[in-house]
Parts: structure tokens; C-alpha cells; sequence
């Protein structure tokens, strides 16, 4: 095994991005007459100068680096007629750099050992980059579940000084227990002070209610009435009575994120309700906080892998991936793209698409480009229900979604997200610009918009004219010419059947054949269009290739019975 292969082994091993580059920079010499000069380590977006051979990099070479902006390039150190800083970049972008020297231009054999270690260090700096972010998100989701048990066993502590610690006590249990959700929440309040115990979001929706009368159907919010009421609440400290109920805000770290209130039209809430209140409002907030954190990292990870998935990546490590958060690559998927007129495609309007997808059953993962929202499904999506769950979502149908054709395999998703770009494009240019539009509906719209490639052109003849090809190649036939030449002529009869040398009648057999084999009607402008496109592809795109040809001279074109109706005679010219 070569020093190259230790090192590399080395480098896959180091504990952290320091060590790989203090690795990489000490055997630089191996892959030829170089020295390191310098070695930096992108730090949240800037340059850093990174471990390595004990001395800092010299004023010019750490200007010249900066100036690179993550691109290879030549760097002057005197006394050395060759330099270059070169980029030590992943997947997620620029790692940092290597700076190396030598006293005379190097040998190809030289500069391709010199790229081999550039990629090995790049490659294990991405990994460990990997690995330190995970470990970070799993500190901070432990991190966020310890505050929460601090604050629950702080909790118990002052109850028990105010006497009120066994029923509060029970409150905590029972909505820990259940999650700490809002259900779990407004039940265990309502039990505890005998009050109807509700939670609203930050906008007046209703989320949970426990109790008797809950209104059927609950108002319908007010914006601005809303808006001022949890202003008039943030300023007070602890619970605030609006109207006939005691509001306390669920407010994890200054963030508003809904209201926890009890019905109260007699005013009979004392100050051990109000602690009850006040206490569960804020195990509440905690938990909440915890929940929404843990669903931005497994929005991040669904993230990063659509954007890997569209961009394309190989596909065992997609499998795997998509494993781990619960996503079955192995299924037909779709990619479903989703723009909306009066709404921005931020963090808000992404999670509000994912709500949408969840409500009417759609299994997907989820990420944002430009201004729209990119889904990969795992089963073809219902023709108008997105659509509409989305409408009853943002209140308005300003809305336009595009869907792929069936994607089976991993590599094929970049071009399925192609295919929904275009079906959202034409929808957005059509009449009826706001629904739903399938790639796979498209008809001659698929073939005309850019991008179109030859395989889309083949799967568009395969389309309308499969059945007849498949029939002229059991049969002998030559139903596809027919088609053609029948449109060559402007569908004059007397033409068609000249040019293929066939009685009139046979060619109104063979015609009415062709309505039957294909299911199409030569009678419906759409139709019509979409057949004499497929005939002009075959014929000229694609060459009339395949068993769809004229049968040889001296040969019938069909076999008996089928070119000809019942008792008629063939006809030749």
C-alpha cells in the first residue's frame, strides 16, 4: 500500500477539519517536489487560516486566496517558480484551501497525484463537516429536551410551596405524558379547574377544546381584532382577562406562538387557577418550541436531500438517506412543483404546502427553489386535491401546480423535475391558469416546450401511435403508413389510396381500422393534431423505424382479412 493510500485512510479517520488539513499539508511532498505554504478552513462563510506547518501565510498569499472566491488559481510566494491554491470543495461548497509550492513546474504524473490528494482531503473534510452537524443538532435537540425537564422539575418545586402541588403536579404529568401537546394541555387544565380550556395559534384558529360549550363553527378569526388582543396580553405579566376569558400566551423564547385560555364568563378563577394557568401556558410553550425544533431539523434533512435528489446524486446513498427520514425511494415517485401568485416560497408558505400534502394523504419530502415549492411523492397525487387543501389553506385558488410523469428510479428525478417545471409553465400560460397540470396529460404541449429531447419525442410516438405499431409488427400490416400518407395528402381519399396503391375502400377500411386499434377519432381536432405530429415524427424524426414499414413489393400490406373488408376483392395498381 503507497504513502497516497495511508494518508487517504488517514485523512477518513481524523477525529475533526483541523486534523485532516494538518494531515494534508504535512505529506503534501508526498505526491511530488511540493511544499504547503498555507491551509485555510471555511468558518461559517469566511477563511480561516487552519493548523498546519507552525508559521501564518504570508500577507500576499492570504489576499490572493480571498480573491479566489472558492476557485482554483496560481498564487506568487517568491523563491518558488510554481504556486496554486486549490479548493478543497464538497457537496455543500467550499471546505477551505491548500496553498503549495514548488521549485519548478510539475510533471503531469506530479499535478494528478497533487489532484488525488486535493480530493481525498476535500472528500474526508466534507464527511467530518457532516458528522460535526449532526453531532451539533443531536446536542441541541438534548440540550432543548434538558431545559425542558429543568423547567418541569421547577415547576413541581413551587407548586409544592404553595400548596398546590399535587393537582398541578397531575396537570404536568398529563400533559407530558400525552406529548405536551395541546390537547393533552386544554384535558388536563379543564380536569384540574373545571373550566372549558381552549388553545388557539397565533392567528385565532381554534387547536384544541375541552369542556362543553364550544362554539359550532367556531368564528372565524378577525386579523386585526387578533392582532391587538395578543399586543394588549404581551404587555401584561402572567395571565390577562379579555372578556369572558383568561388568556395566557404560549411565548417560548419571545415568539408568539398561540394562546392557552379557559372560559370564565362567571369570573370565578382564582389565583390557584391562575397559577394553573400560568404554568401549564409555559410547559406548554416548551414543549411546542421542542416540537417545532425538531421538525425544522427533519425539515432540513428532507431539504437537503430534494435538493440533492433534483441536482442528481447517486442513488445508494439517496436510498439511504431517504430511509432515515421515512421516505420509500423504491416506489414510482412523482415531483410535484408548486407556485403560488401572492405568496412568497419562504419557511412559512413551505410549511403551510407540507400541511396541505399531509391533509390529503400525500407522503413527501419537501424543499424550496426560487420562488416555488418542489415535493417528491411516493404515489401519483389526486388530480385537485393539493390544490384545493392549499386554496382552504391560504384562502385564495391564486395557485398553479405542475406534476411529473412517474419516476422509478433516482437518476431519472432531475429530469422528472424537468417535466414538472414545463406542466407548471404551460398551465401558468393557459387560459385557466390556476389547477393542476400532469406532464403526462400534456399531449403535444410535451414535445414543444424546451428541453424536449429525443427521448421525449419516441415516448410521444409511443404514445399515440403504440397500438398501431405493435399491431403493423404482429400483423405484417402497414397501418402507421397508412396514417401518415392519409395526412400527407390533406385526408383526400382519392390521393391517399393512389399514393399507397389501394382501392378507395380499402383505405376507408384500413382507416376505420386504425379509429379501432388506436382508440382515437380522426374526427376530433385534438386528436387529429396530436396523430399527425406523432406520423411526421415517426417518419422524419425517428426515420419510420421499427416493424411499422411498407410491406416489400410483391407482398400484400396486410394479411387476409385485415386490409380489406369481408367478400371485397384486394385491389392493386
Amino acid at each position: 500500500m503507497n504513502r497516497l493510500e495511508l494518508l487517504s485512510r488517514a485523512l477518513f479517520a481524523a477525529p475533526d477539519e483541523g486534523e485532516i488539513l494538518r494531515l494534508a499539508l504535512r505529506h503534501v511532498a508526498a505526491a511530488g517536489p511540493y511544499r504547503a505554504e498555507a491551509g485555510y478552513l471555511d468558518r461559517d462563510g469566511d477563511l480561516a487560516p487552519g493548523p498546519g506547518n507552525g508559521r501564518p501565510p504570508a500577507a500576499s498569499v492570504d489576499r490572493r486566496v480571498r480573491e479566489l472566491e472558492g476557485q482554483d488559481g496560481p498564487v506568487t510566494v517568491p523563491g518558488r517558480p510554481w504556486g496554486r491554491a486549490l479548493a478543497l470543495r464538497g457537496p455543500a461548497g467550499l471546505h477551505g484551501y491548500l496553498v503549495v509550492t514548488a521549485p519548478a513546474r510539475p510533471t503531469g504524473t506530479q499535478r494528478s497525484l497533487l489532484a488525488l490528494l486535493v480530493r481525498h482531503t476535500a472528500a474526508a473534510l466534507s464527511v467530518a463537516v457532516a458528522q460535526r452537524r449532526r453531532r451539533e443538532d443531536a446536542l441541541e435537540i438534548h440540550r432543548v429536551g434538558e431545559e425542558r425537564a429543568t423547567l418541569q422539575r421547577q415547576l413541581v418545586s413551587v407548586l409544592a410551596e404553595l400548596g398546590y402541588q399535587q393537582a398541578v403536579h397531575a396537570l404536568m404529568a398529563d400533559i407530558a405524558a400525552s406529548g405536551g401537546g395541546a390537547e393533552a394541555a386544554t384535558r388536563a387544565l379543564h380536569e384540574l379547574t373545571g373550566l372549558p380550556a381552549l388553545v388557539e395559534d397565533r392567528f385565532g384558529r381554534l387547536t384544541s377544546w375541552s369542556g362543553p360549550g364550544r362554539p359550532d363553527p367556531y368564528p372565524e378569526p378577525d386579523p386585526v381584532r387578533q392582532n391587538d388582543m395578543l399586543h394588549a396580553v404581551a404587555r401584561q405579566l402572567g395571565p390577562v382577562r379579555i372578556r369572558d376569558r383568561l388568556v395566557a400566551l404560549v411565548r417560548p423564547h419571545g415568539e408568539i406562538l398561540g394562546v392557552l385560555a379557559l372560559v370564565d364568563a362567571s369570573e370565578q378563577a382564582d389565583e390557584h387557577t391562575v397559577f394553573a394557568l400560568e404554568h401549564a401556558a409555559a410547559l406548554l410553550a416548551l414543549a411546542l418550541a421542542h416540537l417545532r425544533h425538531v421538525a425544522e431539523v427533519e425539515l432540513r434533512l428532507h431539504r437537503e436531500l430534494v435538493d440533492d435528489l433534483l441536482a442528481g446524486t447517486d442513488a445508494a446513498s439517496a436510498y439511504a438517506r431517504s430511509e432515515a427520514v421515512g421516505h420509500d425511494l423504491h416506489r414510482s415517485n412523482y415531483v410535484v412543483v408548486v407556485e403560488w401568485s401572492d405568496r412568497t416560497a419562504d419557511d412559512a408558505f413551505a410549511r403551510t404546502v407540507g400541511r396541505a400534502a399531509t391533509a390529503v394523504g400525500m407522503r413527501s419530502l419537501l424543499t424550496r427553489c426560487a420562488d416555488r415549492i418542489v415535493l417528491v411523492v411516493d404515489d401519483r397525487p389526486h388530480a385537485r386535491a393539493l390544490h384545493e387543501a392549499l386554496a382552504r389553506e391560504t384562502g385564495t385558488r391564486s395557485g398553479t401546480i405542475g406534476v411529473s410523469a412517474p419516476c422509478d428510479s433516482v437518476p431519472d428525478i432531475p429530469h422528472r423535475y424537468q417535466e414538472a417545471q414545463r406542466a407548471l409553465e404551460v398551465r401558468l400560460h393557459s387560459r385557466e391558469r390556476y389547477g393542476t397540470t400532469f406532464f403526462d396529460e400534456l399531449g403535444l404541449y410535451r414535445i414543444l416546450g424546451p428541453g424536449a429531447d429525443h427521448q421525449e419525442l419516441e415516448a410521444f410516438v409511443h404514445e399515440w401511435l403504440g397500438q398501431l405499431i405493435a399491431y403493423d409488427s404482429r400483423h405484417h400490416a402497414a397501418m402507421v403508413e397508412t396514417l401518415s400518407r392519409y395526412f400527407d395528402c390533406g385526408g383526400n381519399y382519392d390521393e391517399t389510396a393512389a399514393s399507397l396503391a389501394i382501392h378507395r375502400s380499402t383505405l376507408r377500411y384500413r382507416l376505420q381500422r386504425i379509429r379501432e386499434i388506436s382508440g382515437n377519432d380522426l374526427a376530433d381536432v385534438e386528436d387529429r393534431l396530436n396523430l399527425q405530429v406523432a406520423t411526421r415524427v415517426w417518419k422524419i424524426v425517428l426515420g419510420g423505424r421499427g416493424p411499422a414499414q411498407p410491406a416489400p413489393p410483391g407482398r400484400s400490406a396486410e394479411p387476409p382479412g385485415e386490409g380489406a373488408p369481408p367478400g371485397r376483392p384486394r385491389t392493386r395498381r
